[in-house]
């Protein structure tokens, strides 16, 4: 007797979305992440909620962001979540243009984690803020009992003050300009996954975390407004940084895959894993739409940094196709490129 194949019967169906509880993809800084501040937004009074704000206190204008890290693990190769925590809140404000005046830091500490812990993380802290040039003026520290948190959790809050001339935000991209990448994509992510799960790949692979709140000083100090947009493509990646800036400011975006810069490494631990590089975390990249008749002058003083060394051109601002990022692949065809879905890899920073 044949069986007859039914491929209706064949195809799994589709989860049903879940509406009334928190998922762990609810802060991969993809899809569902963006659902959620849309969801939650509007009750804070806020049409849409930026990683740092503008505070009305009036000349010069003061910048405000705050941040939570929850990384597993927290020590891994090219920082630790307490160096993490200060370069995060460092380049949140520098995406507005702000130069950093004074942090403060919180600890939720789990009962059991060794002191010595608690105190290299300190010193992570206060060694990070140095080299940013920012004080940490206050903090608060709170204990909770065992199985109530992982270890420690750092949250962190920055205040700064915003550069004469800038004037980016993620609203501020128009038809013409030149997206700008300042460098490799993917290191922080594959390191932690790699590090969390001993996968042992190459000893060479460590995160980008530092801070980038000199080389956005110098993009400004360059070009002024003409620098329209800048965000760093952590959680989600690039695809998810592009495809928020392409809603927000209600253009396309065209990237050409050849010019996306992905370490060989980062390259193979995707291929070897099932992952899309443009949805791994970065900490210490940036993305930026300029200008394009001033692009190449901001795209030489960014090389002219350590932190820019690498930075290239990487597409270009459309009218058409507003809100949505397209890539023209290797082999001459174009593809949509979307926003993370779900969580990829969870608890990166």
């Amino acid at each position: 007797m044949t069986t007859r194949f039914d491929p209706i019967a064949a195809t799994c169906p589709a989860p049903l979305a879940e509406n009334e509880r928190v998922l762990l993809g609810h802060g991969s800084g993809g899809q569902l992440m963006a659902e959620l501040l849309a969801d939650l937004a509007p009750r804070l009074g806020a049409a849409t909620i930026e990683d740092a704000a503008i505070v009305a206190t009036g000349a010069p204008e003061v910048v405000m962001s705050t941040d939570a890290f929850v990384v597993t693990p927290r020590f891994f190769p090219g920082g630790d979540i307490g160096s993490l925590a200060v370069h995060g809140t460092v380049n949140d404000l520098a995406m507005r243009g702000a130069a950093p005046i004074a942090l403060s830091v919180a600890f939720i500490v789990e009962e059991g984690l060794p002191l010595d812990e608690l105190r290299r993380v300190t010193s992570s802290i206060a060694e990070a803020a140095r080299a940013c040039g920012v004080p940490v003026a206050t903090g608060d520290t709170k204990v909770v009992g065992r199985g109530a948190a992982d270890g420690l959790y750092v949250t962190t809050t920055g205040i700064g003050v915003r550069l004469p001339g800038a004037e980016a935000s993620a609203t501020h991209g128009r038809p013409g300009d030149v997206v700008l990448l300042s460098g490799p994509i993917g290191l922080h992510g594959v390191t932690i996954l790699g590090t969390r799960e001993g996968l042992g790949f190459d000893s060479e692979l460590a995160s980008d975390c530092r801070p980038l709140h000199r080389l956005t000083a110098a993009m400004i100090e360059a070009a002024g407004p003409a620098v329209h947009v800048l965000r760093d493509p952590t959680r989600g990646g690039l695809a998810s940084a592009l495809n928020e800036l392409a809603a927000a400011s209600g253009v396309g975006v065209v990237v050409e895959e050849a010019a996306v810069p992905v370490p060989a490494q980062v390259a193979a631990a995707c291929d070897l894993l099932g992952l899309d590089p443009l949805h791994v975390a970065n900490e210490g990249c940036l993305v930026a739409f300029v200008a394009p008749d001033r692009s190449e002058q901001v795209l030489a003083v960014m090389r002219g940094l350590d932190e820019g060394a690498h930075a290239t051109r990487i597409g270009t601002v459309v009218a058409g196709h507003p809100g949505r990022v397209v890539m023209r692949t290797l082999v001459g065809s174009t593809r949509v490129v979307d926003m993370l879905v779900g969580e990829q890899l969870p608890r990166i920073c």
